[in-house]
């Protein structure tokens, strides 16, 4: 399993680099986002363009994959400033048709990797065709703004539906890359992270966001290594993966079966509180 950091800090992407972190996360996407997720308790990013190129200079290891802002009038000159700044791989969110991003891989023009953020109905439905794109270098599936648009109680229901299988099948059948979300460390988190990840190791999920358990909200690396021994927190997820990806066909039916009732009576406990309130 590979490990996307989010973070627009030189001191801390230089210490997660050595962590073993595989790309680092630089967020620039605002446009529309404090309206879709204004009030709810999600992370909104407020990272710097100039700070690509910061970060950049001071990793060894990792790759440094930018998310741009959605399509807009703006965005071919913001493609540019990434690019510049040297981004390896850049992250388009919120798109809803093959078309944007054909522009978009047109734009970039190879000069790095792109990766589509599946997160609209749209998206989705024609992830099919979106796998096709010569440009696509991998996919990455967001569960959040997905779930929003699919009008779900809980974020991995989409696990619990069948939706993500779906789409991994489609990536895997077209030899594409992909990730799914994020996860909480191993033994945290609505649904702990333990669980969700052996749902990456069955779909065949190559890459996830390391959520805000991992970096605790941390604005310095004097801070991070107070609130977490993050070494030792991916020293777990690495051997609960290579558990995983040993288990027989019962463990596998067993740990799915075991994942969707936790995510099922999150949805449901989330359901009554807001019928309650």
């Amino acid at each position: 399993m590979k490990y996307l950091y989010i973070t627009d800090c030189p001191e801390i992407a230089k210490y997660v680099d050595q962590c073993g972190v595989d790309r680092i996360f630089i967020d620039l996407e605002l446009l529309g986002k404090v309206d879709r997720q204004g009030d709810r308790d999600t992370v909104i990013s407020h990272h710097r363009v100039e700070n690509i190129s910061r970060v950049k200079q001071v990793v060894n290891q990792a790759e440094v994959l930018v998310r741009v802002n959605p399509l807009n009038p703006n965005s071919a000159e913001e493609i540019e400033q990434v690019i510049e700044q040297g981004a390896d791989a850049l992250m388009l969110p919120m798109f809803r048709s093959v078309e944007e991003i054909e522009w978009f891989c047109d734009r970039v023009n190879s000069r790095a990797q792109v990766v589509p953020l599946v997160e609209t109905v749209g998206a989705m439905d024609q992830l099919d065709q979106i796998v096709q794109l010569p440009g696509v270098s991998q996919v990455h599936i967001g569960l959040n703004d997905l779930h929003l648009d699919l009008e779900l109680k809980f974020m991995f229901e989409l696990m619990s539906n069948g939706m993500v299988e779906e789409m991994a099948a489609i990536c895997r059948e077209a030899n594409v890359p992909f990730g799914i979300g994020g996860i909480s460390t191993m033994d945290t988190g609505l649904v702990s992270g333990r669980l969700v990840l052996s749902e990456h190791a069955r779909l065949g999920s190559e890459w996830v966001i390391l959520s805000r358990s991992f970096h605790q909200l941390a604005h310095s690396l004097q801070e991070l290594q107070e609130k977490i021994d993050l070494p030792l927190e991916l020293e777990k997820v690495d051997q609960h993966f290579a558990e995983l990806l040993k288990r027989s066909d019962f463990e596998i039916e067993q740990d799915k079966q075991t994942l969707y009732h936790a995510i099922n009576q999150v949805a449901r406990d989330e359901l009554s509180e807001r019928n309650a309130s």
